[in-house]
């Protein structure tokens, strides 16, 4: 590995494709891309998540359900998420290659089920917006559902490039992004912002 890693350019993508682990070469503008760099994205995002989350912790920031053992937890869970976004980058570079399968999914449907017990019903829409901890989740979760989408692409266009567990997968992770962002609102400090219909009825009206 660090051969590999020893010279950090090597000019071989000036001409717009990029080398696959099998030695091929396929254009950059090929959706295979979309889908590694949205999903490279997300990864970075969840860094920001973990980063915000540690700074929450030092600044006394999360609700009484996230202490302790429970904020330990939780970043495992972000450290676990990483790791299998990595894999799925592994399995678009390397087809032959499975990082992702169904124990996974069911892990992330786990943790889902354990945060929202600790939650009140959802009765309204949720602005994406909090504190920086909750809106990077809330980010985090766009970027998510983009790669989702740019995944479907794939999947219709070359199913044999990306597997079905991998885009089960990233649709789960929008899920627990969304109820991630919930569980780290600490309705002592910031409440969770809803949607009111009335905000925009009350602006001045030009016409008037």
């Amino acid at each position: 590995m660090g051969n590999r890693l020893s010279k950090i350019y090597t000019r071989t993508g000036d001409d717009g494709t990029t080398g696959m682990a099998d030695g091929s070469r396929v254009s950059k503008a090929d959706d295979l891309f979309s889908v590694m760099g949205d999903i490279d994205e997300l990864n970075s995002h969840i860094g920001l998540v973990r980063a915000h989350f540690s700074n929450a912790i030092a600044n006394s920031c999360l609700p009484e359900r996230l202490q302790q053992q429970a904020a330990t937890d939780f970043n495992q869970a972000l450290v676990v998420i990483q790791h299998l976004l990595f894999n799925i980058g592994g399995e678009l570079a390397m087809p032959e290659y499975e990082g992702i399968n169904a124990t996974h999914i069911d892990w992330l449907e786990q943790q889902i089920d354990a945060m929202n017990e600790h939650l009140p019903p959802l009765k309204d829409f949720i602005l994406p917006t909090g504190s920086l901890l909750v809106s990077q989740l809330h980010v985090a979760r766009t970027v998510c559902r983009r790669a989702e989408r740019q995944a479907v692409v794939l999947q219709q266009q070359s199913p044999q490039a990306i597997r079905s567990t991998a885009v089960s997968l990233v649709n789960r992770l929008s899920d627990w992004l969304f109820v991630a962002a919930r569980f780290c609102t600490d309705p002592k400090q910031v409440s969770e912002v809803l949607w009111d219909n009335q905000v925009l009825q009350n602006l001045p009206n030009p016409q008037n």
